[in-house]
């Protein structure tokens, strides 16, 4: 059964479906009734199992991140030990990406379908294996392989941890547990470089894939004791998954992928062939999605414009912040003469703001609503990206850090309150799908703004050999990437507003 209101479905045949006024400090808004969650608040689990079921997921999070991030520093090494080029070794790392971007969407869906508890403790289960056959493989080909199956358990992880908290927390906390992942999150990825460096100068490059298997097998364990049971869903014994809309979008994610990755910012013809094999494969999977009798996307979602307009901005959003991470080592170490080892500190302090405003930011959540905080964070990152727009050089060091600690916070409180608001209003049966599209769209941002944001800074720099660039020509190009990068949040707030406009428009009466 479908809402009047929107594209969501918010409860299942056989149940009433109400529209009550409700009062937010966003103002009054007539929201639906999903009887299922207000059961579910009613009969919470206990406080203790709640904390257990959020550390799993946690400490999900964190995995899924420090697979990212642990495995760049281990490049040089592994390049060495195999005797291989770097073109090859670099698939270690691509692997892992590509099955995260191609299968995300996927893997929520069939958590909707199977129970996600049951496929969470499947993930995390294989990512598991996966770090324990990449660590003791004999072969680079074979770790690559243990790569790509491990970004599957990712996945499923990164897919079903968003999608849990609406079975683990009350909605009135739902902001401080998405606050908690994003935390989560992000100290995965400030871990990764530094803890990636001692392991493999310490324990050898072994150690970085190994290390993730006593913290999974921990988490494993919490999952098992305090996730709540799954529920059967009508759609578990309904119309078959969706193979052929599975395939479509995992070759299509796959291609664009490649295409943002092995381009570098360079548009050459393998490229462009993989863009438009993307295309093509996007329009097909769109044609797919309306003739499948149960779908891997319901395109109907699209129609409720809170939701569009989240995941569109969350892709901007995540395209402006991979400029920091695109142009800050350049900046830092042609323009401001910088070493690696303080460039990785400079670094490492925009994860460092993300995880120690995740918790706080998702209280504020809970207290303001979703609406305000999204405007506050986007207004954050805007500042930020307008400051390093216009630092000069003889500002230094503080000159780059401070606008970077700005666009950083304002990073963390719009991704907490997006992810709020995006899964506050999701049909229980359709979390995992729609958490699956809220990660895509945040990792399709990050691909596209490696390319992208990277093509704009040689591009204003006015040399494709960044390495070899003039110090004044780096920082021109620093400035120049980052008024794109303004316009682009600029665009964010566009986005966000008229999202909320239409949605307000359509839930407002209709006079007779």
């Amino acid at each position: 059964m479908k809402c009047n209101q929107c594209a969501f479905r918010h409860v299942w045949p056989g149940r009433t479906l109400l529209l009550v006024p409700t009062r937010t400090t966003d103002g009054p808004l007539n929201r639906p009734l999903h009887t299922e969650d207000e059961a579910r608040d009613a009969s919470a689990s206990s406080p203790r199992s709640a904390r257990g079921a959020l550390a799993a997921l946690a400490l999900s999070m964190l995995l899924s991140s420090l697979g990212t991030s642990i495995a760049n520093v281990a490049l040089p090494t592994l390049t060495q030990v195999f005797e291989a080029a770097f073109q090859a070794a670099s698939w270690i790392v691509l692997a892992y990406l590509l099955t995260v971007t191609s299968s995300i969407v996927s893997v929520g869906r069939l958590g909707d379908r199977i129970g996600r508890r049951r496929l969470l403790l499947a993930g995390l289960s294989l990512f598991t294996a996966a770090s324990m056959a990449a660590g003791l493989a004999p072969a680079l080909w074979l770790v690559i392989v243990a790569r790509a199956v491990q970004g599957l358990g990712a996945a499923v992880m990164m897919a079903l941890s968003i999608a849990f908290v609406g079975d683990v927390v009350p909605k009135a906390r739902t902001g401080r547990a998405m606050g908690l992942l994003g935390t989560a999150s992000a100290i995965g990825t400030a871990l990764g470089p530094s803890l990636g460096g001692v392991l493999i100068d310490q324990f050898g490059w072994r150690a970085i894939f190994l290390v993730n298997v006593p913290l999974a097998l921990a988490a494993v364990l919490l999952a098992r004791r305090c996730l709540p049971a799954d529920r059967p869903t009508p759609e578990a014994h309904g119309a078959g998954f969706d193979v052929v809309g599975t395939l479509l979008l995992a070759a299509t994610l796959a291609a664009y992928a490649l295409a943002m990755t092995l381009g570098r910012g360079h548009l050459g013809l393998f490229n462009l062939s993989l863009v438009i094999a993307s295309v093509i494969g996007a329009g097909l999977f769109l044609f797919a999605e309306t003739r499948a009798a149960a779908p891997l996307i319901r395109l109907a979602l699209f129609g409720d414009p809170t939701l569009s307009a989240s995941l569109l901005a969350n892709l901007l959003v995540s395209t402006v912040l991979m400029a920091t991470l695109v142009v800050g080592p350049f900046y830092l170490s042609r323009s401001l003469g910088l070493d690696a080892g303080l460039v990785g500190g400079v670094l490492s302090l925009g994860p460092i703001v993300a995880a120690l405003l995740g918790v706080p930011a998702g209280r504020i959540v809970d207290r303001i609503g979703t609406g305000r905080m999204s405007i506050i964070g986007l207004v954050g990152i805007a500042t930020g990206a307008c400051l390093l727009a216009m630092t000069p050089e003889t500002l230094g060091v503080p000159g780059y850090v401070a606008p970077t600690v700005v666009l950083t916070a304002g990073y963390a409180l719009f991704q907490v309150a997006n992810n709020t608001a995006v899964m506050a209003g999701v049909d229980p049966q359709q979390r995992g799908v729609v958490s699956g599209t809220l990660n895509l769209s945040r990792n399709l941002g990050l691909i596209t703004g490696a390319a992208v944001m990277g093509a704009v800074f040689a591009f204003a720099s006015g040399t494709d050999e960044i390495t070899a660039a003039d110090p004044a020509a780096v920082a021109a190009g620093m400035r120049s990437t980052f008024v794109v990068a303004a316009a682009l949040i600029v665009a964010a707030l566009a986005v966000v507003a008229g999202g909320r406009a239409l949605a307000a428009r359509r839930l407002s009466p209709v006079a007779p």
